[in-house]
């Protein structure tokens, strides 16, 4: 396996074991994990809230004596601290959950805007990680983010992380942290690990036939997958990709491309591919925005280019699909950035390269992305995960 600032190009996403009913099925996830190591893949990644994620993947560490021959990285449900107790009362149930006295990364869990850092810090979360590093309970700190590239880069420029946990994929070069965040922390230095390479199975499953068939014919004989993880590979930004890995044939597959990979490789050829299957996808999109950002910034904050990419979504994929993203990306903001903040200005209508009709566009987003009980939900969401806006 290769490896980027001393890990493994490819880690195990512990998300979605596989299952049998509703359980995770301990003996199929036990051979996976196993096989895993076996092929160089010694990342894993869980978190609190992924469903008997942490306890089953304890219980393996622990039956196979693992623990020495692994990375292991878990979560902080960040959202659900509200006094400095927690912090403790959190991981000392996760390393129990895990069985060992320490982690090797512990990420800040689904960060999406500065003010949950500014939280955080009122709490005395410095002194707090310091604590833990001093007592070897954990080794390294970062965070995983869901957000616009300017929440992003606050974020990382707050503290001195090791590891940032980014959504990114041929599909996402543009919003979540995108190209610009993760060259911004390349730059000070900052491992980026991929989450959500394939969109979750879209860039495989949900592939227009006009993508599938141009993927078929190309001498490269790629598979759908192979092209998305390729394409990550290809930017020496980036150290590592997570995969969800829930079949050993899935695991043999993703480790094979991984020790193959090599950042630089690719040419014109390769790229205009990527492009052609972009633009199949792309015909299903409402607003022809590139994510240039000339739009911004907006007079009354609101966040144009990612409202597009979250509406566009909802139909190049499904509108839950777009819903949860804007949900995430958007909704969980201190400061409002939806559509309902555009005043019909027009500014932003004078600096768009595409010549799109933005105010037009802002209001069909809205009504797509905005269903009222939509809105009171992530309200009340925005409320406990980033809490509410000081006075004064």
């Amino acid at each position: 396996m290769q490896q980027r600032n001393g890990l493994p190009v490819l880690g195990f996403g512990c998300m979605r074991f596989a299952t049998k009913g509703r359980s995770i099925d301990m003996e199929k996830t036990e051979a996976q994990l196993l096989r895993a190591i076996d092929l160089g893949v010694n990342y894993f990644d869980t978190a609190y809230i992924y469903p008997g994620s942490e306890d089953a993947l304890g219980k393996i560490i622990e039956k196979n004596d693992l623990r020495s021959k692994i990375t292991l990285t878990t979560k902080l449900p960040q959202y659900l601290v509200k006094k400095r107790s927690d912090l403790d009362k959190y991981l000392d149930e996760e390393l129990k959950r895990l069985r060992t006295d320490h982690l090797d990364y512990y990420l800040f869990h689904h960060m999406t805007d500065i003010a949950q850092w500014e939280k955080l810090e009122a709490l005395g979360v410095r002194d707090w990680i310091a604590e833990q590093k001093k007592s070897g309970r954990v080794l390294h700190f970062g965070f995983s983010f869901h957000g616009n590239t300017e929440m992003y880069k606050k974020i990382l420029a707050a503290f001195d992380w090791e590891l940032s946990l980014v959504q990114y994929n041929y599909m996402d070069e543009t919003s979540q942290a995108g190209r610009e965040g993760i060259a911004a922390a390349y730059e000070k230095g900052v491992p980026v690990f991929i989450m959500e390479p394939l969109r979750g199975g879209k860039l495989v499953d949900l592939l227009p036939e006009k993508a599938k068939k141009e993927i078929a014919k190309d001498p490269h004989g790629w598979s759908p997958a192979e092209w998305a993880f390729r394409w990550l590979w290809n930017q020496k930004e980036i150290t590592c990709v997570l995969s969800g890995m829930n079949s050993l044939e899935m695991l043999e597959e993703n480790a094979r491309i991984a020790s193959d990979a090599k950042a630089g490789a690719w040419g014109q050829e390769e790229f205009s591919m990527i492009e052609r299957i972009k633009g199949y996808i792309n015909e299903n999109t409402k607003v022809g925005c590139t994510g240039c950002k000339y739009c911004l910034p907006c007079p009354r904050g609101v966040d144009i280019p990612g409202i597009f990419s979250c509406y566009n979504h909802m139909y190049s994929e499904k509108k839950g699909t777009g819903r949860k993203e804007y949900f995430q990306t958007i909704a969980l903001r201190l400061e409002p950035a939806d559509a309902s903040r555009c005043v019909g200005c027009g500014k932003c209508e004078q600096h768009c390269p595409q010549s799109i009709p933005i105010r037009e566009k802002l209001k069909e987003a809205r009504k797509a992305l905005q269903p009222a009980p939509y809105r009171v939900v992530a309200k009340l969401a925005r409320r406990v995960l980033v809490g509410k806006k000081k006075k004064g």
